[in-house]
């Protein structure tokens, strides 16, 4: 019975691994970056976020600050825009492309964007799959030798795969609903959308990492499975 920690099938997945820590680095390297590019309106990221909101007709949902970094996130339960400080107060690129981003989210909610509604009514099944999944599936097989408690974690966590799946076309529509907006609304000039377009790309990128190493574990659980089938 192989040690978990030195079990040969995690190799399927340190190369997401490896991508997810690009992605980190890539997605931190680029805000700081663009932080320090001034945009040319004198807006800050709160106001450029309350304004689309008003301007789509966009009606119930606030605009407040949160702590931390790259914190900002659209909470539906709430219907708000949370935006770190960095976002919320600063005039830079990034501020206003991560303010857009959000505002975004906060448009396909109350367009009842499809995969945003999926991905709301996954959450709960996601949540538990991604902590109770993997662990059953492990522990049937390295202690047990069970194909059943294997085959079951892994049910479990393809809820979380699947979640990891739908959020990407979540992000990437909220991602390019920003830049159009911000262009159609004339908050950026010419010369900032190359800018405002990395720092989308940027935190695009790490959603897709995160869905390649949920898929590279489900699928190293499979291989666990078959292992089983073969004894």
């Amino acid at each position: 019975m192989p040690f978990f920690f030195f079990d040969p099938t995690m190799i399927i997945v340190l190369p997401a691994i490896l991508i997810a820590m690009y992605a980190q680095f890539k997605v931190k390297s680029t805000f700081n970056k663009y932080l320090d590019v001034r945009a040319k309106t004198n807006k800050t990221g709160a106001d450029i976020a309350r304004e689309i909101l008003q301007r789509e007709g966009v009606r119930g949902v606030s605009v407040q600050q949160t702590r931390g970094k790259l914190s900002d996130h659209y909470d539906p339960r709430s219907k708000t825009v949370r935006l770190s400080p960095e976002v919320y107060n600063g005039n830079s690129l990034a501020s206003l492309g991560v303010a857009a981003h959000e505002v975004g989210h906060a448009i396909q909610h109350a367009v009842n964007y499809a995969p945003l509604n999926i991905r709301h009514s996954l959450f709960p099944a996601a949540n538990f799959g991604s902590r109770v999944g993997p662990m059953l599936a492990i522990f049937g097989f390295m202690f047990f030798r069970s194909e059943f408690i294997v085959t079951l974690g892994i049910i479990f966590f393809s809820a979380a795969v699947l979640f990891q799946i739908v959020t990407l076309p979540v992000e990437f529509n909220a991602s390019s609903r920003a830049l159009r907006l911000l262009q159609s609304n004339q908050y950026l000039a010419r010369e900032e959308v190359k800018g405002t377009k990395k720092v989308l790309n940027a935190a695009a990128l790490t959603y897709v990492a995160a869905t390649l190493v949920s898929i590279g574990h489900l699928i190293r659980l499979l291989i666990m499975r078959g292992m089983l089938s073969d004894d």
